[in-house]
């Protein structure tokens, strides 16, 4: 039974918080071999801190490609001004992962997770794409001059009670001259009104320490892959623990979650389920999935369904879902589902039996 409490709590960052840049970046690599050859296979995990980033993993690739370049066309786009000291490390995938997915095998092991409700229009709770519309928010008041003192990094928070918004937190970076009184109260006008609506009766929390001067890499290290809660359902539903910045398609991580909130998307917009879990298992190097499992919001199974019109193979999915294209930038920050043009939020007609 898909069971989501009555009370929790939601977050999101902005594309400035330190280890949105590293995903951005593992992404942004990752799309740039795509690009040039589209059977590429690429694990690359890229570490920030004080000045300092650090590009490694592997990559098996015909594609031609300066990651150091990419790496600072990606954090000037995102708004950050100051120079990086960068060290690449990239290497060939190892042979011993490549034999079994050479074959059509899983490029991992592990479980992964799909979710989807009639809840919203995006088939994600209110809260997730509410939590998300203000982070990108202030990306947004930023790069439109609409507030001249927000800076990039940032996080949103939202606390939810019995179906109601109870809490909004806002963190966002700022210029030193700004009060905090100005600074809550601009947000509130320009930002939280215009995507919450009517706040009576919400606490609204705005820089809980009274300053966020100091942001990104100056402030704090950042990880590909540390927003995974971020980058799917908030924490409300469970999570398999791999993330997905930085990788190709044959690593099931990214492509069978992909292919997991595809399912559930698909059987909610077909009306066999309000709410729907779907979940998968691959053994390294294995074809066929361990398990597949889909339940609605009853603990019923749709396990039968779900086998009836899709095929969980590492290269069916990759085929049925055109993974093979260079996507994945505009997935590493604000969250990797609810977004129309992506290929796993396609609806399609689906058989019952």
């Amino acid at each position: 039974m898909i069971f989501i409490p009555k009370t929790y709590t939601v977050e999101s960052v902005t594309s400035g918080h330190p280890d949105k840049v590293c995903d951005q970046i593992s992404d942004a690599i990752l799309d740039e071999c795509l690009a040039q050859d589209p059977n590429t296979r690429a694990g690359i995990e890229t570490f920030g801190n004080h000045g300092l980033l650090v590009i490694g993993g592997e990559v098996t690739t015909l594609a031609n490609f300066d990651a150091e370049k990419i790496a600072k066309e990606v954090y000037k786009k995102i708004g950050y001004e100051k120079d990086l000291k960068i060290i690449t490390g990239i290497v060939k995938q190892s042979p011993d992962i490549a034999q079994g997915v050479d074959t059509g095998g899983a490029g991992d092991q592990g479980i992964m997770y799909g979710f989807a409700t009639n809840e919203t229009e995006k088939f994600l709770p209110t809260a997730v794409v509410k939590v998300h519309e203000l982070a990108k928010g202030l990306e947004n008041l930023r790069k439109n001059g609409n507030i001249s003192w927000l800076k990039p990094d940032g996080k949103t928070q939202i606390t939810v009670e019995d179906g109601k918004i109870k809490i909004i937190l806002v963190s966002c970076q700022h210029d030193e001259n700004v009060s905090q009184e100005e600074i809550k109260k601009e947000l509130i006008e320009k930002l939280i009104k215009p995507i919450i609506g009517d706040i009576a009766g919400i606490e609204i929390l705005v820089n809980p320490t009274g300053r966020f001067v100091q942001g990104g890499f100056e402030a704090d290290a950042g990880l590909t892959g540390r927003k995974i809660m971020v980058d799917t359902y908030g924490g409300l539903i469970t999570h398999g623990g791999g993330c997905f910045s930085g990788k190709d398609p044959s690593k099931v991580d990214r492509s069978a979650a992909y292919m997991c909130r595809f399912v559930a998307k698909n059987l909610v917009a077909s009306g066999f389920a309000n709410q729907c879990l779907v979940s998968v298992a691959y053994a390294i190097g294995k074809a066929e999935p361990l398990m597949v499992e889909a339940i609605n919001e009853k603990g019923e199974s749709l396990t039968d369904i779900v086998k009836n019109n899709f095929d969980f193979k590492p290269k069916a999915i990759i085929e049925k879902l055109n993974l093979r294209q260079p996507i994945y930038s505009q997935t590493s920050a604000y969250g990797h589902f609810g977004k129309d043009n992506l290929p796993w939020e396609k609806p399609i007609q689906l058989n019952k039996i």
